[in-house]
């Protein structure tokens, strides 16, 4: 039979369980967290026994916010706020092309949409709507060049 962390530790580990009870987390937003309350060998510790127990898992936090968020953000965005998670660029990649996750521009094209719903024309007074709704699908991480086909022709499929 283990035995069961005690003092610092488990109030560690309570806190670290409260917060992968409320959505999944990455170990560094765990470790960053956990800093104040505790020092750098005892968290690491509560992480290690939680990794290997399962509850705490990078590739599992990273595929639940794609999967949280595919629908609102580009590709850019998506692995720019993946990386500030402190997942790696391999899990990343794995997340952004896991099962599911439809093609940029179809993602891209419905946000538009439910953003926006009509195409700016081609006077000179409609400029301004373009370059509005082109830096809205920009701060939402979608490429340029997804940008100008949405903004040609936004209902090309």
């Amino acid at each position: 039979m283990k035995a069961r962390p005690d003092g610092p530790q488990r109030s560690l580990r309570l806190r670290a369980v409260g917060l992968l009870a409320r959505r999944e987390h990455s170990r560094a937003e765990l470790v960053k967290k956990l800093g104040p309350l505790g020092s750098t060998e005892e968290i690491n510790a509560v992480l290690d026994q939680l990794e290997q127990t399962g509850l705490l898992s990078d590739a599992r936090a990273a595929h639940a916010y794609v999967r949280g968020h595919a629908a609102r953000f580009g590709v850019a965005k998506l692995k720019y706020n993946l990386r500030s998670k402190g997942i790696g660029d391999e899990l990343i990649a794995a997340s952004l092309t896991q099962e599911g996750m439809t093609e940029e521009l179809q993602r891209a094209r419905e946000l538009w949409r439910r953003k926006f719903g009509k195409q700016p024309s081609a006077t000179a007074s409609d400029a301004k709507e373009w370059a509005r709704q082109a830096r809205f699908l920009q701060s939402r991480g979608f490429s340029t060049e997804i940008i100008r086909k949405l903004l040609k022709a936004p209902d090309d499929e």
